[in-house]
């Protein structure tokens, strides 16, 4: 392996993580960009909320079935509820939302701020004195970090009801069994820690779009580039990112007894 090959991701690696810092400090800088926060918040509703439901109900359904189905297998139906509960607010719900901001919201912040860059857009703010990151960045991070977390909620409330819906009916469950054991295995540090990744994956996903937007080359079709990376590289940081995430709750926060 040649010495440019592993220059360049470590190039790109070492650029995030000083744009991430860059930002993490212009987030205590004042003024606040309110108008500029609420109009990507409505962008970004706008733009997942649909597909988010849609998207919810067939996770709920294919992990009920697929518990349900094992579960059946060990004589323990009861717990397919609460199984399914577990899989949807710990997993499922975090990974969907963090799906459609990256590939929706996230591709639609690169491709602004590669346009921006290309028009030297970027370029005239500085010249002025105002900082695109605190002027730009910053609001679009947090509208992510928000939106992602109303989300994850809509999504986990979707998942358990489609869960619930095709248990009852394909699984011959019962409507009480189902509800009633919400409470054998799951509680409430599950709730937090689905939360806690639905707004690390929106932060992320914001910041990567970002970057990879306001160091778009190569005129319009360095701008694809950029939406492009940008998407593969958020995916796959989170992945990473939930790997981490959960292996460090299920080693500090003891399951639930029986």
């Amino acid at each position: 392996m040649s010495l440019s090959a592993v220059a360049g991701p470590a190039r790109v690696a070492g650029g995030l993580f000083a744009f991430m810092l860059d930002v993490v400090v212009a987030l205590f800088r004042r003024p606040f960009q309110m108008r500029e926060f609420i109009l990507q918040s409505w962008f970004i509703i706008r733009v997942t909320i649909v597909p988010t439901a849609l998207v919810a109900i067939p996770f709920g359904a294919v992990i009920a079935l697929q518990v349900g189905g094992l579960i059946k297998q060990f004589g323990a139906q009861s717990f397919t509820g609460s199984a399914a509960v577990l899989a949807v607010i710990r997993e499922a719900g975090p990974i969907a939302t963090a799906l459609l901001i990256a590939g929706a919201a996230g591709s639609a912040i690169a491709a602004d701020f590669g346009s921006r860059k290309i028009r030297e857009e970027l370029d005239a703010m500085m010249v002025l004195g105002i900082d695109p990151i605190q002027r730009l960045v910053v609001p679009r991070v947090l509208a992510c970090m928000m939106i992602a977390l109303l989300l994850n909620s809509l999504v986990s409330l979707v998942g358990v009801a489609g869960g619930y819906v095709f248990n009852v009916i394909l699984q011959d469950g019962t409507p009480g069994a189902y509800v009633s054991s919400f409470t054998a295995l799951a509680q409430l540090p599950d709730i937090y820690q689905g939360m806690v990744k639905a707004v690390v994956f929106g932060f992320l996903a914001a910041i990567v779009a970002s970057y990879k937007g306001m160091n778009a080359k190569g005129g319009p079709k360095g701008v694809g580039d950029a939406v492009n990376e940008a998407v593969v590289i958020t995916f796959t940081l989170l992945f990473v990112v939930n790997f981490v995430i959960s292996a460090l709750y299920l080693q500090l926060v003891p399951p639930k007894g029986l």
